[in-house]
């Protein structure tokens, strides 16, 4: 729970940052925290799913790990069960494992959108009063839904860096870091 909490805090403090919300020194609460870098991580991941190309999408720098395309689809499956657990409704994906099913880049970027599209409405629901309510019937016992959503960015943020490997292995350059380069703070590659 020490780290759960750690790990909200450092969301909350850090998105404003990465939000183009209030201007500098502007309170931001919870929900506008994590709805922000929510909004943020969605529009790096859909981005890196239409990096590479249909047949980059079986790639695996090593035999012990994911393909491109699986890592994505193992991104959507996370994002169907810890949706339906905030959003109090049974999984919609339950029983399809997206990282064997979605076996082409259309269907991988479809299931991501999709999967985007469940968690969407749970996002732009939260409050910072509705953050604090406990939820059951996840891992780990009753955890607070601002907790159980930061899970979610937290995932994608660590599959977001994992996908970035694979792009500069691929001689890609990264959604972020195309964004540094349009913004004139990077390096652009």
């Amino acid at each position: 729970m020490r780290r759960a909490a750690c790990v909200l805090f450092v969301c909350v403090i850090a998105s404003p940052a990465l939000a183009q919300g209030p201007g500098p020194g502007a309170p931001v609460g919870l929900a506008a925290g994590l709805q922000a870098s929510y909004t943020r991580i969605k529009g790096l991941l859909t981005a890196s799913a239409d990096k590479l190309s249909d047949a980059d999408y079986s790639f695996k720098p090593t035999a012990e790990i994911r393909n491109y395309g699986q890592l994505w689809g193992h991104v959507a499956n996370f994002h169907f069960g810890t949706c339906a657990q905030v959003k109090g409704v049974p999984n919609p994906n339950q029983g399809n494992n997206l990282e064997n099913s979605a076996t082409t880049k259309a269907a991988v970027v479809k299931a991501l959108a999709d999967s985007f599209a469940f968690c969407d409405d749970a996002f732009a629901a939260l409050t910072d009063a509705s953050a604090v309510e406990m939820l059951t019937g996840g891992r780990g016992g009753p955890r607070a839904k601002g907790i159980v959503l930061n899970q979610i960015i937290e995932h994608d943020n660590e599959m977001y860096g994992i996908g970035t490997v694979y792009q500069r292995l691929k001689g890609v350059v990264p959604p972020s870091t195309e964004q540094q380069g349009q913004r004139g703070r990077g390096r652009g590659n």
